[in-house]
């Protein structure tokens, strides 16, 4: 990619960058092991990672070696991108480092599964190497372990395949701010190489789609190759998460009652009555995004994101108001029927319940 081409595409996207979108939060995954992020579908990602470090007198340089990631999260649970790194040391005559990902993610804890679990399968254009990654991890209450298998088909451009195991984690401090941690090595380290690490402080900006990590490490590039052997220094730095929801133009508006036609939120909306059910608000989707009730249920929606939502009836007939984040919702349906809801400032929210006869 040209130069010129390149900072244009940059210089539009932090342009764009305001639009809310699933965010990928550093919250959720430490500096060098992803927790198999696939993001919300149609939106678009740039992330930003500046690393740098001194070398000391008596020159006191400071080289600074950033990382821009580029990707889109498909109609499937697909998330495709680029990766480009400067002054990447995954081979030494190659200072800047290009890696194509595909990163598939069958499982998600938030959608009823006991695991995140993902596929990823790239190309290192510098090391000419197909790549490989395995990803599993768990939330329990503020902690979320991760743990990956990574495969170098060509590993540092040798024509040797290897293969690195990482491990992390990640502590929720509050609804903002997190720790993380991590490390990996190649299984067959040798004596003049060195294991890679990471350590974080995560920020999730308040009220916005955007997150901020704020970390040291021994690592360069995010890619694959990058993240699974360190160096002997200590490089710091920061990674600024820009998500950009391409619903947000493309996908179809519903519009809401007026409020005079709703005649507001109905008595069953009490915050006192009992919830049943649950259903997540988080990454700007409803989780899960369809389910099927008894008649008599009663449904908790809670925001666990960053922004604030509503829950609004398509037809009109029911809405919760703003749901701020960390608030919940609740409305009992007694009625069977098939019931479409949508959130008025993100209309690319939308999820469905049908209501059965009570068994």
């Amino acid at each position: 990619m040209a130069p010129g081409i390149r900072t244009l595409t940059i210089s539009a996207l932090l342009a764009l960058g305001v639009a809310p979108a699933g965010a990928q939060s550093v919250l959720d995954r430490s500096p060098n092991v992803s927790d198999g992020w696939i993001g919300a579908r149609n939106s678009l990602y740039f992330n930003f990672l500046h690393r740098f470090n001194h070398s000391g007198a008596p020159q006191r340089q400071i080289t600074n070696r950033p990382t821009f990631v580029l990707a889109w999260r498909t109609p499937l649970p697909l998330l495709i991108g680029t990766r480009y790194g400067t002054r990447s040391d995954v081979v030494a005559r190659v200072p800047n480092e290009w890696e194509l990902f595909a990163r598939y993610g069958p499982l998600r804890q938030d959608g009823g599964a006991p695991i995140d679990a993902a596929l990823q399968a790239a190309w290192n254009e510098a090391a000419r190497s197909v790549d490989g990654e395995v990803t599993l991890a768990r939330r329990q209450g503020p902690l979320r372990l991760i743990a990956a298998a990574r495969m170098l088909g060509s590993a540092f451009d040798t024509g040797e395949t290897r293969f690195a195991l990482a491990g992390g984690a990640t502590l929720r401090l509050t609804r903002w701010i997190a720790l993380a941690g991590d490390y990996a090595r190649l299984v067959d380290l040798d004596d003049a190489e060195e294991a890679a690490w990471g350590a974080g402080v995560q920020i999730a900006l308040p009220y916005t789609p955007h997150s901020l990590s704020l970390q040291a490490t021994n690592t360069n590039t995010a890619t694959i190759h990058g993240a699974s052997r360190g160096a002997d220094q200590v490089r710091w730095g920061f990674e600024f998460t820009v998500p950009i929801s391409l619903g947000r133009w493309f996908g179809s508006r519903v519009a809401a009652a007026p409020a005079s036609e709703r005649g507001g939120a109905p008595p069953a909306a009490s915050d006192a009555a009992p919830a049943d059910v649950r259903i997540t608000m988080r990454n700007l989707a409803y989780m899960p995004a369809r389910i099927e009730v008894d008649a008599g249920t009663t449904i908790e929606w809670r925001n666990e994101d960053q922004v604030d939502h509503t829950v609004t009836a398509v037809d009109g007939s029911w809405d919760s108001g703003t749901i701020r984040p960390g608030g919940a919702w609740r409305r009992t349906f007694d009625s069977t029927g098939t019931f479409d809801y949508f959130c008025t400032p993100h209309p690319f929210m939308k999820a469905i319940i049908v209501v059965r006869p009570a068994s």
